[in-house]
């Protein structure tokens, strides 16, 4: 049985208790936690940038928690939405360095100090580049984007990220 149904039959589970014990509010809560993506089979959760201005911006974010799924990352994957992304959780917090192999989409890596600040951005970084793509120091987690998507939405270093 694959992973996805797993999660998703956990999931059904789960909204079902919640439908019996909880009411529909609860059931509700408990199906948009439980969402998982069509393609890599990730838990989607929300994140969202505010930046110094007020103004903030919030993604649907698969999360990349294991080292097998923070090595595949999004390799391979041919579109993603506007307002997507993948975070790579680390915990302890440490050093970063991305790259690009077998990435088909241009991306923004954008690195997350412990303090849940953006550190630094590696903006449109290059698909299929082995180039390395450092953080400035030691990072909670590193969120990627579509590239180009940061400074449209004019998301720079400083901005408090949360998820």
């Amino acid at each position: 049985m694959s992973k996805r149904i797993l999660v998703a039959a956990a999931a059904a589970l789960a909204l079902g208790a919640c439908a019996q014990a909880g009411g529909a509010d609860t059931a509700a809560a408990v199906a948009a936690s439980a969402a998982v993506h069509p393609e890599s089979g990730l838990p989607v959760i929300p994140l969202t940038i505010a930046g110094a201005d007020g103004q903030a911006h919030t993604f649907r974010v698969e999360v990349a928690r294991s080292a097998i799924e923070q090595a595949h990352g999004l390799m391979f994957r041919t579109k993603m939405g506007a307002d997507e992304g993948m975070i790579f959780p680390m915990d302890p917090p440490r050093d970063a360095s991305f790259w690009m192999r077998n990435t088909v989409i241009p991306l923004d890596i954008v690195f997350i100090g412990s303090d849940g600040r953006i550190l630094n951005i590696a903006a449109n970084a290059v698909p299929y580049s082995e180039q390395s793509l450092p953080s400035l120091g030691p990072v909670k987690g590193v969120l990627e984007l579509n590239g180009g998507r940061a400074a449209q939405l004019g998301i720079a270093a400083g901005d408090r990220v949360s998820w």
